[in-house]
């Protein structure tokens, strides 16, 4: 994992699931690490732990919704450490139901925070990366990008959106590469919101077979330490048993 020392490395939604395990991996690599997330105690204490066993880190809370909020994160990154060489969107959220439910205020939030703040992200750091000649953004998708389930309709569309401006972002990129990571069924807290009882029975039927959010990680981890020249594109990881 020598390509992943010392390497500058943003990370959204870190407070938790896949974002805090990565930031744990990573920081195991000697990667400097900057933890952006809405929950201030929750950094804090990453970060803390990271510091005391002698990692490089720095925080700041940020709701990826707001774009000067995630420009600030890459200022953060650039001041502290003098780059950025990794972005990786992976805020998100999925509060599903039925679409005859008409949780229209869900819909907006998962457009908002799934959708604009992949594209806050890619806006804050894509000048940058572009001027120091280089540099990964990495973006968590799902399954759900690639197959659509009941009660997921808008999470599925929200996570489409999200590999279809991976593979035009890769497309149009000379110098930045670009990874899509598609988790499958995986213990976070994802989902937590959901207030529908059909759609919270269908995520824990789900999550019989789920894997450990340590398990994308490594998938993450693996697209960063790859050769500067060799661009991993997209990365799917499901539980071996899993028909989903």
């Amino acid at each position: 994992m020598q390509n992943v020392e010392n390497k500058v490395v943003i990370i959204t939604g870190a407070s938790s699931g896949i974002g805090e395990a990565t930031a744990r991996l990573l920081a195991g690599t000697g990667a400097k690490l900057v933890l952006a997330a809405r929950r201030e105690d929750r950094l804090a204490g990453l970060a803390d732990e990271i510091a005391t066993a002698g990692g490089e880190v720095v925080f700041k809370t940020c709701d990826v919704r707001d774009a000067a909020q995630v420009h600030a994160v890459v200022n953060l990154a650039i001041e502290a450490f003098g780059r950025v060489d990794v972005m990786f969107n992976n805020a998100g959220i999925m509060p599903l139901a039925p679409m005859s439910a008409l949780r229209t205020d869900e819909w907006n939030d998962i457009i908002d925070i799934n959708i604009k703040g992949v594209l806050n992200g890619i806006a804050a750091v894509l000048p940058v990366m572009e001027d120091q000649g280089g540099g990964q953004i990495i973006n968590t998708a799902s399954v759900a990008a690639h197959a659509v389930a009941p009660t997921a309709a808008v999470y599925c569309a929200s996570k489409y959106a999200v590999r279809a401006l991976s593979e035009g972002l890769r497309q149009e990129s000379r110098s930045v590469r670009v990874t899509l990571i598609s988790p499958g069924v995986t213990t976070t807290e994802l989902g937590h919101d959901i207030t529908d009882d059909t759609a919270k029975e269908f995520l824990r039927q789900l999550r019989e077979d789920s894997l450990d959010p340590m398990a994308i990680a490594r998938g993450v981890l693996f697209a960063i330490s790859q050769p500067d020249d060799v661009d991993t594109n997209e990365i799917i990881i499901r539980p071996r048993t899993s028909a989903i």
